[in-house]
């Protein structure tokens, strides 16, 4: 590894000044390194910088210092050669679970080539003419003073229903311990080839969220809106854009995965156990 790619999350003082002492120590080893622009910015570090969405192809490894958001932000547009190692912070993380006191030593196996991957599948989601990369989740919100929406879903060409909800979301695997798991969605393993389709707050109660195979196409119309009803489409809950009957939303598996480090100390079990407290009065 020649280039090491870091993005902390800017609002918290703790994750910068992390970042700010791991890339002193990296520099030191002769490495090279990037940061994106809010990065950059917040630690006053006039080396090399690039938006986001470069990160990835600057990058022979990608580190980010935050929370499950902070990792999705530079995952989404990350190639699919690239390791992605998630420090924790102190939030609620599926995604960041090396935690700082264990960063250290983890640090040394990864820079030593001593670290397995985990391969996570991502959506491609289409409105119109505009493409977007998820690996969490694509979601149809209505605001907060809208009526219920009332949602055409075909999947691969077949009709499955009319939701009327407060919204839908489209989740991979990965993101089915995000906003799906708070709207009653179930838990599927991230290494799963799975899709699942679970309305928000559905005005019929037997609308139930629906698991499909990956390689299935998701197409979403809004079927009824009201002329002053306000609509959007939420990309990992950090990018969106204004829905309206006009607009189909498309969502499929893409052909770019993304690679999570993994220290192999843990299963998947553990992380749900520790991040859900199972099993603690």
């Amino acid at each position: 590894m020649q280039t090491i790619g870091i993005s902390a999350k800017v609002t918290s003082p703790h994750a910068l000044d992390y970042a700010a002492r791991v890339i002193a120590d990296l520099r030191q080893r002769g490495l090279g390194i990037c940061l994106d622009f809010g990065t950059a910015d917040k630690l006053d570090d006039r080396g090399q910088c690039v938006a986001k969405g470069d990160l990835g192809r600057r990058s022979d490894l990608l580190i980010t210092f935050g929370g499950d958001g902070t990792l999705l932000s530079v995952a989404r547009h990350a190639p699919a050669n690239v390791p992605i190692l998630g420090v924790n912070m102190g939030t609620l993380g599926f995604l960041t679970e090396v935690r700082v006191e264990e960063f250290p030593e983890t640090l040394e196996h990864v820079l030593a080539g001593d670290f397995q991957t985990e391969e996570r599948m991502t959506f491609d989601v289409s409105v119109d003419d505009r493409s977007y990369r998820v690996l969490n989740d694509a979601t149809i919100n209505k605001s907060a003073l809208a009526r219920i929406v009332e949602m055409r879903v075909t999947v691969s060409g077949a009709f499955v229903s009319n939701f009327r909800a407060d919204g839908l979301i489209v989740a991979t695997p990965t993101g089915s311990t995000a906003y799906n798991l708070s709207a009653g969605g179930p838990i599927i393993h991230p290494m799963m080839s799975a899709i699942v389709i679970t309305p928000i707050c559905p005005h019929m109660l037997t609308n139930r969220p629906i698991v499909l195979p990956d390689a299935l196409d998701v197409e979403i119309r809004i079927a009824a809106a009201a002329a002053d009803q306000e609509i959007f489409l939420t990309l990992d809950g950090q990018e969106g854009l204004p829905l309206t009957a006009a607009h189909t939303v498309r969502v499929r598996k893409s052909a770019t995965s993304v690679k999570l480090v993994r220290t192999g100390e843990k299963s998947y079990f553990d992380v749900l156990r520790a991040k859900l407290k199972w099993g603690e009065a």
